[in-house]
């Protein structure tokens, strides 16, 4: 089985900067894209940004310049750098990845981790 935890969440003032991370564990042979996801209270889930096994990026126009995806396949592991945050970007951050293939050959999909939450208040 595949796992995503997320973490770095926090609270954070206006202007300032959060790192998220997100580590998949079990027994993975490959993953595809990955993705960062946010949910604000009484909001949909909305896209923030993703990146592929090759390194390609996309974002959210409203995080576009603030916000950088990275990822570390050796490490299983996907990063969220936002700088200059604003209090709109309050949210429950979840990480996602499209599909796994697992050591075993099986195709795990749509796997998703449990959320960081992250507010921007002063």
């Amino acid at each position: 089985q595949v796992q995503l935890a997320e973490s770095g969440g926090g609270l954070v003032q206006p202007g300032g900067s959060l790192r998220l991370s997100c580590a998949a564990s079990g027994s993975i042979f490959s993953i595809n894209v990955m993705g960062w996801y946010r949910q604000a209270p009484g909001k949909e889930r909305e896209l923030v940004a993703t990146i592929t096994s090759g390194g390609s990026t996309n974002y959210a126009d409203s995080v576009k310049g603030r916000f950088t995806i990275s990822r570390d396949n050796a490490k299983r592991t996907m990063y969220l750098q936002m700088n200059s945050l604003k209090p709109e970007d309050t949210a429950v951050y979840y990480c996602n990845v499209d599909w796994v293939i697992a050591t075993s050959r099986h195709r795990y999909l749509d796997i998703w981790g449990q959320g960081t939450l992250v507010t921007v208040s002063s």
